[in-house]
């Protein structure tokens, strides 16, 4: 009897068992079909029609909990979706349920799709921004494989910005994902920047692109976050948040502080992620197909951008794009942090040397009004052109700890009369040797002296390069 009932007793376990187990595969069997039903029904509702601009206005609507059209953001719910929210689960323990939904109804622009900015908008993505506008005039190449954030093999050929949305929209396909291959310029400002967007982000290599971009942001009162040089350098704890006239180290946050004080009047407010390591390498030299080093200026295709190459790290401009997509989200959400300070020691030294040219010119012309450099400028040329001695005494020998001893012994004056006080015609001489210099010129120095008058020109041209000019 005993052993009747233990075999009963195990059919029922059995059957038991088999019930449970047969009740749970079916509910995440119908989970599983729920959730692919909305991923699919999201996804066709992501348009990728093209408009003359190459454009993509991905106009969609229907998504659960959620309401928007061709000109409007997503207005509520987007996070009351079940995927949605659990896909965001991280980023809603973060920051809490309303700053998140502060991030989804936000729109950003990002300007400028490759090594720094296919990374920033693909954490931005990520990160629950409910629309993007992707803008990039440029393709995917093989060489660029080695910094995209998405880009494969398969992509080589496409442009950049339908590129970032075929990817994006497997990702996250709930975000409108806008894309215009095209070249940013001040013709295109309204096509970009018009829809009010909470912020831009300018990942352009180019310094004339970058400084209309930028002037264009600070005229229309928009936030904008701008990524400086990234490549030629190694060292990623270098990196910096600030503002763009502390960043006096880069040399492309020098030309464009430079270019958008002279031609716009903008002295500041624009933050900037930039490194305050020195470039590790230099721009490789230009062959063409003969083999022969050839004036790049000659296979420019788009006028003002640079033929030459710049050698990268794909490492580091990926973090800067991660940076920036960091920055401009915790902005969004409302979440306040404290960038680290960026130390400019000695700057009362330069300041100093600034003043003292301002004076001479007075004193020389009448005005200060020929004066194009502030003290980030003569920082430049004292320390990148000059190395803190004399133009007539560039030995190979460092100054250093004495520097400042030597320095209070110089100025800065014009090398050509005739021009005015620029970055790119200040030369440092001592007291008498400015004096004397003031009383040639350029002619009788380069016939009495061609090394030294040619040295200088050298060095002169190296800042015009150095700042675009």
């Amino acid at each position: 009897m005993s052993d009747r009932r233990i075999q009963w007793s195990l059919i029922g376990a059995s059957a038991l068992f088999g019930s449970l187990s047969t009740i749970a595969v079916l509910n995440l069997f119908s989970r599983w079909c729920t959730k692919m039903m909305v991923v699919k029904k999201a996804s066709s509702l992501v348009t990728f029609s093209k408009d003359s601009n190459g454009s993509c206005p991905g106009a969609f609507s229907g998504i659960s909990g959620m309401r928007c059209n061709g000109n409007n953001l997503c207005e509520t719910g987007l996070l009351k979706d079940e995927v949605v929210s659990e896909q965001l689960t991280r980023n809603i323990q973060f920051f809490g349920m309303e700053s998140q939904q502060r991030v989804a109804e936000s729109f950003v622009v990002i300007v400028g799709l490759g090594g720094v900015g296919s990374h920033a908008a693909s954490m931005l993505l990520r990160s629950g921004v409910g629309r993007l506008l992707l803008v990039d005039f440029d393709q995917v190449s093989l060489s660029s494989l080695n910094r995209h954030a998405v880009a494969t093999r398969a992509d080589v050929g496409m442009p950049k910005a339908m590129c970032l949305q075929k990817h994006f929209s497997s990702i996250f396909p709930e975000c409108r994902v806008d894309a215009k291959v095209r070249l940013y310029d001040e013709s295109a400002e309204e096509e970009i920047l018009s829809g009010n967007p909470d912020f831009v982000l300018d990942c352009i290599d180019n310094i004339d692109t970058k400084v209309a971009l930028l002037s264009a942001c600070v005229r229309r009162g928009l936030k904008v976050l701008s990524a400086m040089g990234a490549g030629a350098r190694a060292d990623p704890t270098r990196i910096r948040v600030a503002d763009l006239g502390e960043s006096s180290t880069d040399p492309l946050s020098r030309a464009v502080r430079y270019r958008l004080r002279k031609d716009h009047g903008i002295h500041g407010g624009v933050p900037v992620v930039f490194s305050v390591e020195k470039p590790k390498v230099k721009l490789l030299p230009f062959k063409g197909s003969s083999g022969e080093e050839e004036n790049p200026s000659d296979y420019q295709i788009v006028p003002g951008f640079r033929v030459r190459i710049i050698p990268v790290m794909g490492t580091i401009p990926a973090i800067f794009g991660q940076v920036m997509a960091s920055y401009v989200v915790t902005q969004l959400a409302g979440l306040h942090v404290l960038t680290e300070p960026v130390v400019n020691l000695d700057l009362n030294h330069y300041r100093m040397l600034h003043q003292r040219l301002i004076e001479h010119e007075e004193l020389l012309y009448g005005s200060a009004e020929e004066v194009l450099v502030g003290v980030e400028e003569v920082l430049y040329i004292v320390k990148e052109l000059w190395h803190g001695r004399s133009a007539r005494d560039q030995s190979s020998k460092d100054v250093g700890r004495k520097m400042w001893r030597s320095v209070n012994e110089l100025m800065l004056v014009r090398w050509d009369r005739e021009k005015p006080a620029s970055v790119s015609n200040l030369i440092l001489l001592k007291f008498e040797e400015a004096e004397a210099h003031e009383t040639t010129t350029l002619e009788n120095i380069k016939k009495e002296e061609p090394e030294f008058y040619d040295m200088v020109v050298a060095v002169l041209r190296r800042a015009i390069v150095d700042y675009m000019l």
